[in-house]
C-alpha cells in the first residue's frame, strides 16, 4: 500500500492546527475494507475518507460523483461530517469548485465547494434527519461513564438519539464549566455506545440564540473526543428544530475543540419546511 496516495486535510478550520484532521484518499480502487481500515489506523485521526468510482445511476456531474467509504482507527462508519467537509476540499483542489454527489452507506450526500478570497468552503446536505427518545438506565448508564450528575443537565435541552446519517447521544449541558470539564469512563460508554449503536454523544452548551459550545466522545472510534464533528452538528440541528429551540428556519453556529486546543467553527442551516440539514465550513491542507 505504499503508492497509495494519502491526503491530510483538516475540517472546519482555515488553520491547520486548528479543527478536525482528516485522511483522504482519493483514489481507494482496489483496496477492500482490511486495507482501509489498516490505513486509517496508521493514520490515527477519527476518520478517513476513502473514494471510488460512483455506483450506476447515482446521478450528478460527470467527474464529480463518487462513493465514499468512512473509517476510524477501529471500525467502518456510515457517514462522517469531517471528513465529508475535508474531501470536498481536496477535490476542489485539483478539479475545481461546484456541485459534488456522494455515495455513502447512509445514503446520497450532496456537497456545495464555494471559493471566496481564496478559501475553500463545503456544505454537505444531510440524509434525512429524525430523532427517538432514550431509555431512562440507558441515560443513567450514560451520565455515569461521563462522571455527569443528573443535576448537570440543561433542563431546556431533553436527552435524545438523534440522526443525520449516524447516531448521535444529544445531552444538553447546564454551565459551560460543565462543557469543559470532561473526564469519562472511556470502556464504559463505549460499551453503552456499542449497545445503542451511538457513534459520537453530542454534548451541548448554549451560548447564545444560535450559538453553541459542543464537545463528542468518540470512544467507539477509538478516539476519545472528535475535535469537529459535522454528522453530529446535522442531527443536532435536527434536534433543536425538532424541539423547538431554534425556529425552523435558522443558521446556528456550533463552537468545537477549543477544550482541545483545535478550535472550529460548524455552521448548520434549517430551512423550513426541509428537512435535511446543511452543514458547512472551511477546511485546509495539513503540511
Amino acid at each position: 500500500m505504499t503508492d497509495i496516495e494519502v491526503l491530510r486535510y483538516t475540517a472546519f478550520s482555515r488553520d491547520p492546527d486548528g479543527g478536525n484532521p482528516a485522511g483522504v484518499v482519493p483514489d481507494a480502487a482496489g483496496l477492500d475494507a482490511d486495507a482501509m481500515l489498516a490505513i486509517a489506523a496508521g493514520l490515527g485521526y477519527s476518520e478517513t475518507a476513502f473514494l471510488t468510482a460512483p455506483p450506476e445511476g447515482l446521478g450528478g456531474e460527470q467527474g464529480r460523483s463518487f462513493t465514499v467509504r468512512y473509517f476510524s482507527p477501529k471500525a467502518e462508519v456510515p457517514f462522517c461530517g469531517h471528513a465529508t467537509v475535508a474531501t470536498a476540499v481536496a477535490l476542489a483542489e485539483r478539479i475545481g469548485p461546484g456541485e459534488l454527489l456522494f455515495a455513502t452507506r447512509a445514503g446520497t450526500v450532496p456537497v456545495s465547494v464555494t471559493s471566496e478570497d481564496g478559501r475553500l468552503r463545503a456544505t454537505l446536505t444531510s440524509v434525512e434527519p429524525h430523532t427517538e427518545e432514550i431509555g431512562a438506565a440507558d441515560l443513567a448508564e450514560a451520565l455515569a461513564a461521563l462522571d455527569w450528575p443528573q443535576a448537570d443537565l440543561h433542563p431546556a435541552f431533553p436527552p435524545r438519539i438523534a440522526y443525520a446519517g449516524a447516531r448521535h447521544l444529544v445531552l444538553g449541558a447546564g454551565t459551560r464549566a460543565r462543557l469543559a470539564d470532561l473526564a469519562y469512563d472511556f470502556a464504559r460508554l463505549e460499551a453503552l455506545m456499542r449497545r445503542l449503536d451511538v457513534t459520537t454523544v453530542q454534548l451541548v452548551f448554549r451560548a447564545g440564540p444560535a450559538e453553541f459550545h459542543v464537545r463528542n466522545p468518540f470512544p467507539v472510534g477509538g478516539v476519545v473526543e472528535d475535535p469537529a464533528t459535522g454528522a453530529a452538528a446535522a442531527a443536532f440541528g435536527a434536534y433543536a428544530r425538532e424541539l423547538g429551540l431554534v425556529p425552523a428556519d435558522a443558521v446556528l453556529t456550533l463552537h468545537q475543540g477549543e477544550d482541545l486546543g483545535r478550535p472550529g467553527v460548524l455552521t448548520v442551516e434549517l430551512r423550513e419546511g426541509e428537512a435535511r440539514v446543511r452543514v458547512g465550513g472551511e477546511a485546509v491542507r495539513i503540511a
